[in-house]
C-alpha cells in the first residue's frame, strides 16, 4: 500500500455539508469522496493542459481537416435500432 499522508484543509461550513451529504449518497466516506474528487480535478486540469500545449500554434481549419482524415478512415457500421435515439 502507498504511503498516506495527513493533509487539513479549511473549507466554508455550507461546502462541507456539501461534501458530507454528497459523501453518504454515495455511501463513500468523506475521506473518499475528496481522494475521488482531488483526483478527478486534478486529472482534468492535466489533460486540459495537455492538449492546450498540443494544440497551441495549430489553425482551426488544419484540426478539423486531420479529425475529417481520420474519420475517413473508420469504416462505416450500421447502428442498432435500440442505439439510435
Amino acid at each position: 500500500m502507498p504511503k498516506t499522508n495527513v493533509m487539513t484543509i479549511r473549507v466554508p461550513e455550507d461546502l462541507k455539508e456539501r461534501i458530507e451529504n454528497t459523501a453518504m449518497l454515495q455511501g463513500v466516506s468523506i475521506n473518499q469522496f475528496a481522494l475521488y474528487a482531488f483526483t478527478k480535478e486534478l486529472s482534468e486540469l492535466e489533460n486540459s493542459r495537455y492538449f492546450r500545449r498540443f494544440l497551441q500554434g495549430r489553425r482551426k481549419e488544419e484540426i478539423l481537416e486531420n479529425f475529417d482524415a481520420v474519420m475517413k478512415k473508420v469504416q462505416a457500421r450500421t447502428v442498432e435500432e435500440w442505439d439510435s435515439l
